[in-house]
């Protein structure tokens, strides 16, 4: 379908088209329609499948001009990278309408925010807890907010962010359309949308686990992870196509270990980026990589999870993520809309049943490449990797006092503690070496 087939004005068609956006994705199609009747919605789609313009299209084209210096849409995300995401993208929507629109996110100075909101604004986008900051000070006030979107919901829930969404819904007017996106539909989400959407429709552009047509999906199985380290440097040298990598990594920990080995070998190539990073330093990371600056970024789920990045040519997992409905996100960054893409994955024995739980979500498996001959197949093990030795449950040897030798000194005698009543004829006598007597009585 045709973004000139939808109910838009000329503002937003002639945004589109400086875009390059002339056709709509299954999500946006979908949520188009449902979003411009009032309802409330549930949106179930993949990453890369454009979800921020299908809740953008229809909000902008129902947003009427106001005097009002508080927000009527607001947009709730879990990162600051994606607040920042989204707030350019309403920007270049934007381009012909006179709509106000502001970020805000933890992690910066408030009072340097604040008149970001003060001087009035149409939209806002926030992360959970800074956008409650506000709210709770006075600063931002919720009675004019018509639409309010959730995007990235999972995430957010699995960020620990459940309690700071509720606060928010009751601060919110009653009176107001409710917007939720999620790549999954866990129990959890259920529940949420029970308690605080009004008979949402559901609309799904793919269901969970179905992987994405255009992404070509490659198993390499990998002895250990020196050998990991080989096989990702054989790639980058020997592989031309491998001309913007996304490289993902299961801790901060990890992603710093795997940039000081290989960003040695391609100088000014590579990047990292995970949540210990200062934000200005993620924030240029991700634009370096973005404008090809940079040819591999390491990359932690909760960072990268929902950023837009353009054109990656493959996404490599250098490990195999714990929860599977992670591995779909993670290869979801490459092969968007019209393009190829290629997802490599690094598998150790010890990851069988990560790998099986991957595939029964999916309903195929990941076809399996040969390790290349050429990759040196390492011996050596990280400490975290070598075999535990498992002692039984022994109980320490504790010394008889009678083994310790003496004090190294004697106790004074009066200082022993000898359980014995003496005398005080004795005691005269033990205090001057003879008997003590009063004299004999006279008579």
């Amino acid at each position: 379908m045709q973004f000139s087939d939808f109910n838009l004005n000329n503002p937003l068609i002639n945004a589109l088209n400086d875009l390059g956006f002339t056709e709509a994705t299954t999500i946006q199609e979908k949520a188009f329609p449902v979003i411009m009747s009032g309802r409330d919605m549930v949106g179930i789609a993949q990453t890369g499948t454009g979800k921020t313009i299908a809740y953008l299209l229809p909000c902008l084209r129902q947003w009427k001009f106001t005097a009002e210096k508080h927000p009527q849409i607001l947009i709730v995300v879990p990162t600051r990278e994606l607040v920042v995401q989204v707030t350019e993208e309403i920007e270049q929507l934007t381009t012909y309408m006179s709509i106000r629109v502001a970020g805000v996110y933890g992690g910066e100075n408030m009072i340097r925010q604040a008149p970001l909101i003060l001087e009035g604004l149409d939209i806002l986008v926030a992360t959970p807890g800074r956008l409650l900051d506000f709210a709770l000070n006075g600063t931002l006030k919720l009675r004019l907010v018509k639409r309010f979107v959730i995007d990235e919901v999972d995430e957010m829930l699995n960020l620990g962010f459940r309690p700071q969404l509720i606060r928010i819904m009751d601060l919110l007017p009653r009176k107001r359309q409710n917007l939720m996106f999620s790549a999954t539909m866990t129990t959890e989400i259920k529940d949420f949308i029970a308690d605080f959407f009004i008979d949402p429709q559901e609309i799904e552009a793919a269901r969970t686990g179905t992987p994405l047509a255009n992404i070509k999906q490659i198993g390499i199985k990998v002895a250990n992870y020196n050998t990991k380290i080989n096989l990702l440097e054989y790639l980058l040298k020997t592989e031309p196509g491998f001309s913007k990598v996304l490289l993902f990594v299961s801790t901060k920990k990890l992603a710093d270990e795997v940039y000081e080995r290989i960003s040695s070998l391609f100088p000014d190539n590579i990047g990292v980026i995970h949540s210990n990073k200062t934000q200005n330093n993620r924030f240029e990371t991700l634009n370096s990589f973005n404008k090809n600056a940079l040819r591999v970024l390491i990359a932690t789920d909760i960072v990268a999870r929902g950023l837009d990045f353009d054109d990656v040519t493959h996404v490599v997992n250098f490990d195999v993520p714990e929860e599977p409905e992670n591995y779909m996100h993670r290869i979801g960054r490459t092969g968007r809309v019209d393009k190829k893409g290629v997802a490599v994955t690094f598998i150790t024995k010890d990851d069988a049943t990560k790998r099986e739980s991957i595939q029964l979500l999916m309903g195929q498996k990941i076809p399996m490449m040969r390790m290349p001959e050429e990759v040196e197949i390492s011996t050596e093990l990280t400490e975290s990797e070598l075999p535990q030795i498992m002692t039984g449950n022994s109980v320490a040897f504790v010394s008889k006092k009678e083994d310790h030798g003496p004090a190294f000194h004697e106790k004074k005698d009066k200082n022993k503690k000898v359980n014995m009543k003496i005398r005080r004829k004795e005691a005269l006598k033990l205090k001057y070496g003879k008997p003590k007597t009063r004299g004999q009585k006279k008579k």
